[in-house]
């Protein structure tokens, strides 16, 4: 369960070219900000996220991780004791 980023996006974000991807069947949950962050690498000035997703990708994202969680096939995940 699983969305691919597309190429665009990624080569806009900065990321490498290998085929990636949204996992869909957990959603990390943590304090923001707080020890789960890290710094982009690169970035002077140590930003700790690569820019928006666009808003037709991150609708399709949500609605589907949404879907799942409602049919009990995603879970969140605590990160931040």
């Amino acid at each position: 369960m699983a969305v691919e980023i597309p190429a665009r996006t990624k080569a806009r974000l900065g990321l490498d070219d290998a085929r990636s991807w949204i996992v869909l069947s957990e959603a990390n949950r943590f304090q923001w900000p707080g020890p789960d962050l890290r710094p982009v690498s690169g970035d002077k000035d140590g930003n700790v996220a690569y820019g928006m997703l666009p808003a037709s990708l991150y609708d399709l994202v949500r609605t589907k991780w949404l879907a799942a969680y409602d049919a009990g096939r995603a879970s969140q995940v605590k990160r931040t004791s």
